[in-house]
């Protein structure tokens, strides 16, 4: 955005009044484009730097006491009536926010929007009264950079006509004694408990920026939290898969300390990962406490915090949305899928936010950022070239979910799936889970002797229920089995030949990742 200024100033007449400037219309507010399905996880592009306008001068003995004598009528137009108190004479508005589950990509966009205040008006709120520098009409096109200019001669010139007001009133009473009136609210300074800025303020130095890279230089950047003072850190395996195998991965607190670290465990279809800090004694581990995830409502307030798009340290607010929403992930590198049964939230989460804590207004943990929902054609959880942001719909691992599966990783190094032991559709959707005629490489489809088996389930069958929870395909399915654990009961619900039969099965286990 350039800054100019159209038209050149005119010098008043002796004894004239400055006239007010007219109007300027701003640009149309920008339309973020609509984003994909996409992870958040990534590297942010550099922040664009704003432009910064000339200032402009204040008119010649603007904010001089008015001679005693009668002055003339002002020549021109007369001066229009002041704002209304409070008028905002500029706003702001337009943002952009994550998927699957893997290192992703997305494009940044904002849109900005200024609304010239009453016509006439000497900025708002800020310096109204002061007279505005006389000039000649300008143009109808004005930008961004140049309002803010305007704005900043009519502080100035607010400034001083205050400065010496004071000072012509001072000698005229005579007064030997100097008033100083102390500025702002001390009270604005303290932050109420269990307020946003509270909640950040703790969290903030617990958060960690990761960034992974691999063996052959790729990789991206994301976030995790501390889990306990033996230095481990919770993230998404998706943060740190690149540098897995031989790469470099590092963690920087707020306070700009960086620390190496290394991979302790990963679980790829969990999407949870525990990495551990080395060289670590002269750090501060604060662990981030961590809530009840079963016990949230629709409804709650939420505080997400990560790195967006490089940027460490953001911190954004919103509300859970939806609870036990299916989400099936994958980072497009034709890697295996993640399943999470998630957390819903309107929270703004981007690229970079993955692994990074959701908390609620207690200021516990509730979940791990994961994954977004972008608008568009992109399918799935694209690479890192194309990066989408959010609309508002993101999603976090259930936190007594992640604490299962970390607890595992820290003391095995690999995780542990519950299962049935069947293979089902998983791309079929809207009428339940069925399971397949064959499973991979022609074997059963239901392992004979597994649970599934056991509880009488067969090729064919549609599962549309597990406990209360609908099925509505084979990811919701495996999403809903891994919110338990091997040897739950769980009572499943199927048709055959379009008759509905229930059974109870006992999960089985997997270790490991295949």
């Amino acid at each position: 955005m350039s800054t100019e200024n159209e038209g050149a100033a005119v010098p008043p007449e002796a004894g004239s009044r400055p006239a007010p400037p007219a109007p300027h219309p701003d640009p149309a507010p920008a339309v973020p484009p609509a984003p994909d399905f996409k992870p958040a996880v990534g590297t942010a592009p550099a922040a664009p730097q704003a432009p910064i306008g000339p200032p402009g001068e204040p008119a010649a003995g603007s904010g001089l006491p008015e001679p005693a004598a009668p002055t003339p009528a002002p020549a021109g137009p007369p001066p229009a009536t002041p704002p209304t108190p409070g008028a905002d004479p500029a706003r702001s508005g337009a943002w952009w926010s994550e998927a699957d589950g893997r290192p992703q990509d997305a494009s940044p966009t904002e849109a900005h929007e200024d609304s010239p205040g009453a016509p006439g008006a000497p900025g708002g709120p800020w310096g109204a009264g002061a007279p505005l520098p006389p000039s000649d009409p300008p143009a109808r096109k004005r930008s961004g950079g140049l309002v803010a200019a305007l704005l900043a001669a009519v502080l100035v010139a607010g400034g001083i006509g205050g400065g010496i007001g004071y000072w012509a009133a001072d000698r005229e009473a005579g007064g030997d004694s100097t008033t100083i009136s102390a500025l702002g609210n001390p009270k604005a300074e303290s932050r109420a408990p269990g307020s946003v800025s509270d909640i950040a303020g703790k969290a903030l130095p617990s958060v960690v920026t990761i960034e992974a890279q691999g063996s052959n230089g790729e990789g991206g950047t994301g976030t995790g939290f501390v889990y306990d003072k033996q230095g481990h850190i919770l993230t998404n395996n998706h943060v740190v898969a690149s540098a897995a195998d031989n790469g470099k991965l590092t963690a920087t607190f707020s306070n700009g300390k960086r620390y190496t670290a290394e991979v302790v465990g990963r679980a790829q279809g969990y999407d949870v990962a525990v990495i551990k800090l080395k060289n670590a004694s002269d750090a501060k581990l604060t662990p981030l406490p961590l809530g009840d995830s079963d016990k949230v409502s629709v409804g709650d307030a939420t505080v997400a915090i990560g790195a967006p798009f490089g940027l460490s340290g953001t911190v954004t607010t919103g509300i859970v949305s939806a609870k036990n929403r299916p989400v099936a992930s994958s980072d497009g590198g034709g890697g295996n899928a993640s399943y999470m049964s998630a957390l819903q939230t309107d929270a703004s989460i981007n690229p970079g936010n993955s692994g990074g804590p959701l908390l609620n207004a207690d200021g516990g943990v509730i979940g791990i950022n994961s994954a977004i929902q972008s608008a568009g054609n992109g399918g799935g959880l694209g690479g890192e070239t194309q990066q989408s942001g959010s609309i508002g719909l993101g999603f976090a691992i259930p936190i007594n979910q992640a604490k299962n599966v970390a607890q595992q990783l820290i003391k095995t190094g690999e995780p542990v799936y519950p299962v049935i032991e069947a293979t089902v559709n998983m791309k079929d959707t809207g009428n339940g889970a069925t399971i397949a005629g064959n499973g991979a490489g022609g074997t059963p489809a239901v392992v004979p002797g597994g649970p599934a088996d056991k509880a009488g389930l067969k090729s064919g069958d549609v599962i549309v229920k597990l406990n209360d929870t609908v099925i509505d395909s084979g990811p919701t399915l495996i999403s809903e089995i891994w919110t338990h654990k091997p040897g739950d009961k769980v009572t499943i619900t199927y048709k055959r030949d379009g008759k509905q039969s229930t059974t109870q099965v006992t999960l089985g286990q997997r270790k490991g990742d295949s």
